[in-house]
């Protein structure tokens, strides 16, 4: 079995970017993507016009700074290797809890098609207030040069 992180969130957080679980080498650094081909840090770093920084703290600080807060949508699953497709007996974070607490959340963003899914089939569309949009992976194993991500992620931006 294995855990997902707490939410990197505060009062000021704006929008929240959902993953589905950290792959293996993100939790044996205990970093969301952490696996260095991952280029979710790179992305969003580009897209704000700041020099990209390799410190998870530094990376923490500027996501906050942002107004942008990130979590998974599963709490704890079943999963050999790193793979999405290999994921198991799900379970699902606390959203309807977790946008009590964050109430100026207004847009959700999902990494990748699984994130996307799963919180269709667990969760559901149907929170007042927020809008959701789904975003092409950052993993490398989601075969899109990084110029195409980085046009996909710019939807970001207009939020």
């Amino acid at each position: 079995m294995i855990y997902s992180f707490a939410p990197i969130a505060d009062e000021n957080s704006e929008i929240l970017i959902l993953g589905s679980i950290p792959g293996g080498e993100s939790l044996r650094k205990r970093q969301y993507y952490g696996f260095d081909k991952n280029s979710f840090w790179k992305i969003l770093f580009y897209l704000f016009g700041e020099d990209f920084r390799q410190d998870y703290k530094d990376k923490t600080e500027f996501l906050l700074r942002k107004r942008v807060a990130l979590w998974d949508v599963i709490k704890s699953c079943e999963r050999k290797g790193s793979l999405d497709s290999n994921i198991k007996n799900v379970t699902v974070n606390d959203f309807h809890s977790f946008f009590r607490c964050y109430t100026n959340i207004k847009h959700v963003f999902f990494n990748g098609r699984t994130a996307y899914n799963l919180f269709n089939r667990y969760i559901g569309f149907e929170f007042e207030n927020l809008t959701f949009t789904y975003l092409g992976s950052t993993s490398p194993a989601h075969a899109v040069a990084f110029l195409q991500k980085i046009n996909d992620w710019k939807k970001i931006l207009r939020h």
